[in-house]
């Protein structure tokens, strides 16, 4: 179940509307620029979530929010214009052991420059103590973000024990809706993510979906 900060945090109820189709028309909580190991400028990637018609938007760098004022700058200049601009929230990706496994952890929608995340913010992954879930999680809650664990499928142990491993640390929940196979343009790997979906729903937990963008085309890898 969902903590009550996680119940009153603003992000939650676009989360609760995620469905398989939400990305990458309408939602995208997951892709990179070259302020991490993507291909495309802050200033790139802003216009093509424009272009797209996106609703909401979270650059999810690595150990890195350097994307973020830039794109939140562009989306403001095109506000004042009376044009419309996706909703922009604040996002990383952090490195974390799991179970013994290396994972990926996305923070989404936490207060900017708070101390509990600037050790996961020199962009590269931590070590010692420090790496561990629960610490990574910690952080991100204490700066006011949810803590969802990203592509559960990805990793060299099961998603069914890598979700139930999260839900008890206190995740408040996974990327669900995910292109596992990553094809040209972004299509949600229906059968594994219809499982990971119903392992979350069960667990009363948020899901998110994104295209890990990594290139320099926003509708897929």
């Amino acid at each position: 179940m969902l903590r009550p900060e996680a119940l009153a945090h603003p992000l939650t109820p676009v989360l609760r509307q995620v469905r398989a189709d939400s990305c990458p028309d309408r939602l995208n909580f997951h892709c990179h620029t070259v302020c991490s190991d993507g291909s495309l400028h802050p200033e790139h990637l802003a216009a093509e979530a424009i272009a797209i018609g996106l609703d909401h938007l979270a650059v999810t760098d690595h150990h890195a929010l350097t994307a973020h004022g830039p794109i939140a700058s562009a989306f403001e200049a095109r506000r004042r214009r009376g044009e419309p601009a996706p909703v922009l929230w604040r996002g990383v990706e952090i490195s974390c052991l799991l179970e013994g496994c290396l994972v990926h952890v996305l923070g989404l929608g936490f207060a900017a420059e708070h101390a509990s995340l600037h050790p996961y913010l020199q962009g590269n992954a931590v070590v010692g103590p420090a790496l561990r879930a629960e610490a990574v999680v910690a952080a991100i809650q204490t700066a006011g973000g949810l803590a969802l664990l990203a592509h559960p499928a990805r990793y060299r142990l099961p998603h069914q024990r890598l979700i139930a491993a999260a839900a008890d640390l206190g995740f408040d929940g996974a990327e669900v809706w995910y292109d596992y196979g990553m094809r040209p343009r972004w299509q949600p790997t229906e059968l594994v993510c219809e499982a990971i979906a119903a392992d979350l729903e069960r667990r009363g937990l948020l899901m998110s979906c994104g295209t890990d963008t990594h290139g320099l085309v926003l509708h897929g890898r």
